[in-house]
């Protein structure tokens, strides 16, 4: 019997008010006053993880780490990958180069030191990376990443690449290569629609993720690449100001997302990003440096 094919479970560690729908409404400098609600939700991921015995990546935010850095020796020591989420939550199409390497370094640099290990990958606000801002990619090259997962191949009104590979894909830039995981989707009807979790997984019915995982891996045989944030779980959390859709987006359903969880978690098999990201070979053909093509592994 073929064992099932393993998927890649994440988590962006952020707080609720650092979320990209209430820049503007909530003032930076306002964050370290408000309720901190991310050690105890991200605890809460944590145990649910260990009592179905999966392990993942935590793509941890950099302002996160540097106020709870005992958070991250916890979720290192329970064994899941360290991953980065950058610093300080800016998109990265509306950063400057420089501003974005400052940012990136900085998360990388204090993940290192409160987990003790190497952080290889990255993942943007809002999957922020889009063709104004592939740039990024040779920043991240530059500075010591070796795996993105930024590119969300569907068309968004804030972020998406949608002729991008739906598949991880070795991209050649100027700095080098990059491993890019883009979000999981599944192809219907001549378009990419997402299965990957976050908003969709709250927003659309529980089966709409079940049936997209399990053609991805039945009739694609490919791993999905899951996402969640720890204040997903949280109904109880503050409710700030916003519009009616970023309401919608932001607090639909959030009273089902663990039990949804907890499901998803029997219904396939997780790993973290590091036992999901082949290991590409230098011969193995690339994407160009022009734009995120697919090279399909």
């Amino acid at each position: 019997m073929t064992p099932p094919i393993t998927n890649a479970m994440t988590i962006d560690v952020e707080d609720y008010f650092h979320v990209s729908v209430f820049d503007g409404v909530i003032p930076r400098s306002d964050w370290v006053r408000l309720e901190s609600r991310v050690c105890a939700n991200t605890s809460r991921l944590l145990d649910i993880f260990a009592e179905h015995g999966v392990r993942g990546t935590f793509f941890v935010l950099g302002w996160v780490a540097e106020r709870y850095p005992d958070l991250v020796r916890r979720i290192s020591g329970a064994g899941h990958e360290i991953a980065s989420h950058g610093y300080g939550h800016r998109l990265v199409y509306d950063q400057t180069p420089s501003a974005f390497r400052d940012d990136v370094a900085r998360a990388k640099g204090l993940l290192e030191d409160a987990s003790g290990s190497r952080v290889d990958g990255y993942r943007a606000p809002s999957y922020s990376i889009v063709p104004r801002s592939l740039w990024a990619l040779d920043i991240l090259i530059e500075t010591g990443y070796t795996y993105d997962s930024s590119i969300f191949p569907i068309r968004h009104d804030r972020y998406g690449i949608p002729v991008s590979g739906r598949h991880a894909y070795v991209v050649e830039r100027p700095a080098g290569r990059l491993v890019e995981a883009p979000a999981s989707t599944t192809r219907l009807g001549g378009m990419n629609l997402p299965i990957a979790g976050g908003g969709y997984f709250r927003l659309l019915p529980y089966g709409w993720t079940r049936w997209g995982l399990a053609r991805l891996n039945a009739s694609e045989a490919r791993p999905g690449i899951f996402y969640l944030h720890p204040w997903e779980i949280d109904p109880g959390q503050p409710r700030l100001s916003c519009g009616l859709l970023s309401r919608v987006r932001h607090y639909r359903n959030l009273h089902q997302t663990e039990a949804r969880l907890r499901q998803l978690l029997v219904d396939f098999s997780w790993g973290p990003m590091r036992a999901v990201l082949p290991s590409f070979a230098p011969e193995q053909s690339v994407a160009s440096a022009d734009a995120a093509l697919p090279y399909v592994w």
